[in-house]
C-alpha cells in the first residue's frame, strides 16, 4: 500500500527548485557553463516529478500533488494537458498506435502520404537519437499545439482551464526570471527549456517500439547511471507500465525481484546503458517513421 506522504518525492522536489533557483539566481555571477547546465538538469527533473505527480504521488491528494509542480519551469506543457495525455497513453491497451496512443511518435500510412518531402525528412532524422535531441522538441510541439488549438476550437472539456493554470505557472517562472535572476525570457526558452526538454527525449527516444505484440513494446534500460535519477528510474520503464502507481524510489528493488518475468514479457526489449542506446541509435533511425503493425 501506497504510504500516505512519500518522503524521498517531496525531498526531491524541494532539491530541484532548491537547485532551479540557486542555478537562476547567480546567472550575473557564476560561469555560465557553471550555472547553465545545473537549470537544465532542473527542468528535466522537474518535467519527470510532474510524471510522478500525475500518477498519484507524493500524497494521495491530487491538488497538493498538483501544487508541487505548478510553477511551469518548462514553459512549454501545460502540467493538466501533460496529464490527460499520459494517462490516456497508459489507459491504451495498444500503446505507439498513432490512432489509439497520444504519446505515439509514429505516424500513419495516410499521415505520411500526406506529409511534403521536407516534413519526410525532417522525421526520419528525428527517428535517431541525435535527431530527436535537436529538432525533437520543435516537432513534438508543433504537433501538440496543432491538436490544442483544435481542443479549444472544439471547446473539448478541461483544455481552456489547464491552458489558464498554465499561464499563471508561466508568470510565476517569468517573474522571478526578470526580477529575481534578470534572465531574458527568450533565453530562458531558447537555452534552458528547450535543451531540458530535449535532454528528457534521451528517455523517451526508446521507450516504446513497435511490434506485432503490444505486451513487447516497452523497454528495459537496465544502467541507467546518471540518468536514472534524472528519469525516476524510468529507465525501468517496463516495470513502471506494469506498476504505474508505485513510487520511483520503489521500481529498481521491484525490477530485482522479477527480472526474468519483466524481460520474457517485454520480448528481452533491454539495453545495459544509454550509452548503448546512443552507439546504435545517434546517427541512424531507429525505427521507420510509419507504424508497421496499425490497429484498426
Amino acid at each position: 500500500m501506497k504510504k500516505r506522504v512519500e518522503w524521498p518525492t517531496l525531498a526531491l522536489t524541494a532539491l530541484c527548485y532548491g537547485g532551479w533557483m540557486s542555478a537562476t539566481a547567480s546567472s550575473a555571477d557564476a560561469p555560465l557553463l557553471l550555472w547553465l547546465p545545473a537549470a537544465i538538469i532542473c527542468v528535466t527533473l522537474h518535467s519527470s516529478l510532474q510524471h510522478e505527480m500525475l500518477h498519484g504521488h507524493p500524497t494521495q491528494k491530487a491538488w497538493l500533488n498538483e501544487a508541487l509542480v505548478f510553477p511551469a519551469l518548462g514553459l512549454f506543457l501545460p502540467y493538466r494537458r501533460f496529464r490527460a495525455l499520459h494517462l490516456a497513453h497508459h489507459d491504451r491497451p495498444i500503446i505507439t498506435d498513432p490512432v489509439h496512443d497520444p504519446e505515439s511518435f509514429y505516424l500513419t500510412p495516410e499521415a505520411w502520404a500526406k506529409a511534403g518531402r521536407l516534413r519526410r525528412a525532417l522525421l526520419i532524422v528525428n527517428n535517431s537519437l541525435l535527431g530527436r535531441l535537436v529538432i525533437g522538441p520543435a516537432i513534438s510541439l508543433t504537433r501538440f499545439y496543432g491538436g490544442e488549438i483544435e481542443a479549444l476550437r472544439r471547446g473539448a472539456p478541461g483544455v481552456g482551464a489547464a491552458w489558464a493554470l498554465h499561464l499563471v505557472g508561466i508568470a510565476l517562472v517569468l517573474s522571478w526570471l526578470w526580477v529575481v535572476a534578470g534572465i531574458n525570457p527568450l533565453f530562458y526558452a531558447a537555452a534552458i527549456a528547450y535543451p531540458g526538454m530535449s535532454l528528457l527525449m534521451v528517455r523517451t527516444f526508446a521507450e516504446h517500439r513497435a511490434d506485432p505484440d503490444p505486451g513487447r513494446r516497452t523497454i528495459v534500460i537496465e544502467r541507467g547511471g546518471p540518468f536514472a535519477l534524472l528519469f525516476l528510474y524510468n529507465n525501468l520503464h517496463a516495470v513502471h507500465h506494469a506498476h504505474p502507481g508505485l513510487a520511483w524510489y520503489r521500481l529498481p528493488a521491484a525490477y530485482r525481484r522479477d527480472r526474468d518475468a519483466y524481460l520474457n514479457a517485454n520480448g528481452h526489449y533491454v539495453f545495459d546503458t544509454y550509452w548503448q542506446l546512443f552507439a546504435r541509435y545517434g546517427l541512424r533511425a531507429k525505427e521507420p517513421v510509419v507504424m508497421p503493425y496499425p490497429e484498426r
